[in-house]
């Protein structure tokens, strides 16, 4: 049975880091087993639709994006959901409706002699694993701040985020072990089975109480964060090519496995969150966020110009490292800005704007890729982040909205 918390800590002196993290333990712990069912597709879907269903690239783009654009789709409902309903709520939810997308993608191999077919089953699996996604990571992120209060929201991002990339570092090479020994298939049982790890995890983790009595209009949401949410589309363009792009760019120069890439981008991500995820709630997310852009931006660079698997490897991993921090940088700014008492559909507005970026992303750089090369995206990528920098200038100008909102 859950314990209930009726109202989130305000400890004025601060709460130890240590006591944070073992609050956040079980939820990041969550995030991680639900995100394995993203991350084990990661390096198989784009080859699957590519190769076994002999999709062209922009075919490929599509099918990933969709994720993404559906995701877009629901942050509202999601956001409004967790704040009327309850985090935990939300959370349950989602891990079980990505189960489900496992199921579709399993129909979706009865319709390998109808490649159009199976690739249109592909897709509602996607839309069907984009709802989940946006329940589990708005709803963790709102049960998290609720456990540790909004003084601590860097760190509730970071960790959220930590256990994504995570499991996109794990998952990515276990996919590709899945797909070896039993095919598309054991990829698609695995996306069924992973997610009921969660529910156990969670089982003994205190709930709180929900934000609102009533539904807030998305658009009023959406505008306090329109500036921090600009910030991380920018630069969540260098995660996307990666994600849809990176196992074609190997493939295309046959350096082989592209799962490491994959994990050198997660374990830098996971190694800068670790060391550094306390500065965006300490000096400011826009500090933050303008330094790791530039890094992230370099590492997108060093990979349009790899002329080597290892170089391809060293510019994910500076790309990961620079990603890192960027998302919660921006995050805590995106906060400081909405009214608390909407504390979760502003954090589903503003990862909406992430699901903007990757759902425009993924197609358009797949038309780029088709018209030059794969490498080219990777520059396209690399200026987009770089134009992040002048967002995060531009917060650093100017004031909170809502200043009461953290601390």
């Amino acid at each position: 049975m859950t314990r209930h918390i009726d109202a989130p800590p305000r400890d004025s002196t601060g709460q130890a880091g240590s006591n944070v993290f073992l609050k956040l333990l079980p939820l990041t712990l969550t995030v991680f087993v639900g995100f394995l069912t993203i991350g084990i597709q990661l390096p198989v879907l784009p080859l699957h639709v590519h190769h076994t269903l002999h999709r062209d690239e922009l075919i490929v783009g599509l099918v990933i994006g969709s994720q993404f654009a559906a995701a877009l789709l629901s942050r509202a409902w999601a956001g409004n959901f967790a704040d009327l309903k309850g985090t935990n709520r939300a959370v349950k939810l989602g891990l079980s409706l990505a189960a489900g997308s496992g199921i579709v993608y399993l129909l979706s191999l009865a319709l390998l002699t109808n490649p159009a077919a199976s690739t249109w089953v592909l897709v509602a699996g996607r839309l069907l694993l984009a709802v989940g996604e946006s329940l589990l990571v708005t709803g963790a992120i709102g049960w998290g701040i609720g456990l540790v209060g909004p003084q601590n929201t860097g760190k509730v991002m970071a960790w959220v985020g930590t256990a994504i990339y995570g499991a996109f570092a794990v998952g990515a090479p276990l996919g590709v072990a899945l797909n070896a020994s039993h095919g598309f298939a054991g990829v698609c049982a695995a996306v069924v089975t992973i997610p009921a790890l969660a529910f156990a995890v969670i089982a003994r983790v205190p709930t709180v109480p929900p934000l609102a009595s009533r539904r807030t209009p998305f658009y009023s949401v959406l505008r306090a964060v329109s500036g921090p949410g600009t910030g991380l589309a920018l630069c969540s363009v260098g995660f996307g090519v990666i994600t849809a792009f990176i196992a074609l760019l190997f493939a295309d120069k046959q350096w082989g496995d592209s799962a490491l890439a994959f994990t050198a981008f997660g374990v830098s991500f996971i190694g800068a969150r670790i060391l550094f995820s306390h500065l965006p709630d300490k000096i400011g997310g826009a500090k933050v966020a303008l330094v790791c852009v530039v890094i992230e931006a370099l590492g997108l660079l060093l990979i349009w110009q790899a002329g080597s698997a290892l170089s391809a490897y060293v510019g994910a991993a500076i790309t990961g490292f620079g990603y890192s921090l960027a998302f919660p940088g921006f995050g805590v700014e995106a906060v400081r800005r909405a009214p608390p008492q909407a504390r979760s559909l502003a954090m589903g507005a503003y990862v909406a704007f992430l699901d903007i970026s990757l759902g425009v992303v993924s197609p358009a750089a797949g038309a780029l890729a088709k018209a030059h090369t794969v490498h080219a995206v990777y520059l396209a990528a690399a200026v987009a982040v770089a134009l992040s920098a002048f967002v995060a200038i531009a917060l650093l100008m100017s004031k909170p909205q809502h200043k009461g909102s953290i601390g």
